[in-house]
């Protein structure tokens, strides 16, 4: 019988929709007030530390860029009419604009701007990070019909030495060793590939603060590239610590989970497998590639760190991708809510697997005498162990093998086994390997 996630009561301990739905009017980018506004209502919710480093600060190859606000954004008609407001949407503006006035003629207004000719009624998400140009993104559906000799245009922003910001929750275990959670916060109003995974990720969060834990957990809401490795570069001492990782993101939308290896095919790949497999929800599994979010951050070759992203949509695979169209209505709640549950579950998974050894090695243990028939028995009415769960528990309880190896071997529930190994350690037939 297999393990639907969608039926274990996992239930997040705030509305995921609506933190979704509060966070969207919000304008981010690789830094600035709206990066800010966004910790600061993250940090309602968590113990989250909000970090500051100055604009020019070396990390690595790259600097701390200038940080970037905008107050307005438009271009109008001679005759006054407003034709694109970034007041209406702040897609309309291409990301880092510098500001720029004035009265532009048609030709001169189209080489700074952005449209879609395929999916003509749709703005698209551009940026210009270290371009040093400006531009406005609108539908070309209207680009098409805008056909006078001149424009006034207007962006009211400003590039100037800042900082860039980035949130981080520590949650301390029983032991040094960590799980590393990451998700990207620069996007501006895009729903589902930023929004789903700061919503879920702070509910996780939630949770995890309030559990018991033998591991360390660290979330983290960075600037997507720039943070990512701003962070590596401050926290060298805590990489040794990090022995899985998730990027989050994309969680919101109604398709099937995809879960895009680590470099180094680590544990954390073979922990979300599992626990795909062992659903009854359509998965798909990548291989690790060096484009995408910040796992390829995380699994530089100088770190080479045990991190995989979990998403829904893949990036630049779904036709809602970085356009106006990753909108409110697009991001499902009860898609929030799974995508919880299943990384809930990989995180227990996680917490939960140790190693043991048998106390006594040699065959098979009695277990009428111990009275175990009676006590599995209990367990499978309520989808604990089975008695060949406890025998697969016993055979490869050598102190090589972890809970999660025996699953992946037996081909069954991680949490199955877990059961097994309770009802063993109960019994005093095996006992726990120390780390």
């Amino acid at each position: 019988m297999k393990l639907d996630v969608r039926e274990i009561e996992r239930k997040p301990a705030i509305d995921l929709y609506q933190l979704v739905c509060e966070l969207f009017p919000i304008n981010r980018s690789q830094t600035g007030s709206g990066v800010r506004k966004t910790l600061s209502i993250i940090a309602r919710h968590i113990d989250l530390e909000i970090n500051e480093v100055r604009t020019g600060t070396s990390v690595f190859d790259w600097h701390v860029p200038m940080e970037w606000n905008i107050r307005h954004g438009s271009i109008s008609s001679v005759g006054g009419k407003c034709l694109v407001d970034f007041a209406s949407n702040n897609l309309h503006v291409l990301g880092y604009s510098r500001p720029v006035q004035g009265v532009f003629t048609r030709a001169e207004l189209a080489r700074h701007i952005h449209t879609l000719p395929d999916q003509p009624d749709l703005i698209p998400y551009r940026t210009g990070y270290y371009a040093d140009d400006w531009g406005f993104c609108l539908p070309h559906n209207l680009w098409q019909t805008m056909n006078d000799d001149v424009y006034h245009v207007e962006i009211d922003s400003d590039i100037s030495a800042g900082a860039l910001t980035f949130g981080e929750c520590f949650v301390p275990g029983e032991t040094p060793n960590e799980v590393l959670l990451s998700t990207h916060v620069c996007h501006p109003s895009l729903a589902n590939d930023n929004l789903s995974g700061i919503a879920v990720m702070t509910a996780l969060a939630m949770r995890q603060a309030r559990q018991k834990r033998r591991l360390g957990y660290r979330f983290l809401f960075l600037p997507a590239t720039i943070g990512a490795i701003t962070w590596l570069a401050r926290s060298e001492p805590v990489l040794a610590n990090i022995k899985y990782g998730l990027v989050l993101t994309c969680l919101g939308d109604g398709g099937q989970f995809h879960y895009k290896q680590s470099r180094k095919g680590a544990t954390i790949d073979r922990a979300v497998a599992h626990v795909l497999r062992h659903s009854s929800l359509r998965h798909e599994i990548l291989p690790f590639a060096p484009y995408g979010y910040d796992e390829r951050q995380f699994c530089s070759p100088a770190f080479d760190l045990p991190v995989g992203c979990l998403m829904r949509g893949v990036h630049g695979a779904f036709p809602e991708y970085h356009t106006s169209a990753d909108n409110l209505d697009f991001v499902k709640p009860e898609a929030l809510d799974q995508s919880y549950s299943v990384i809930e579950t990989v995180l227990d998974l996680l917490d939960a697997d140790c190693t043991y050894e048998r106390v006594d090695g040699r065959c098979e243990p009695q277990l009428g005498r111990r009275d175990l028939y009676r006590t599995i028995a209990g367990q499978r009415e309520a989808g604990g162990a089975t008695q060949m769960d406890l025998l697969w528990l016993l055979n490869l309880a050598d102190g090589d093998h972890s809970l999660l190896d025996m699953a992946v071997r037996a081909d069954i529930p991680f949490a199955r086994l877990e059961s097994a190994a309770r009802i063993a350690l109960d019994a005093g037939l095996v006992h726990a390997r120390s780390e």
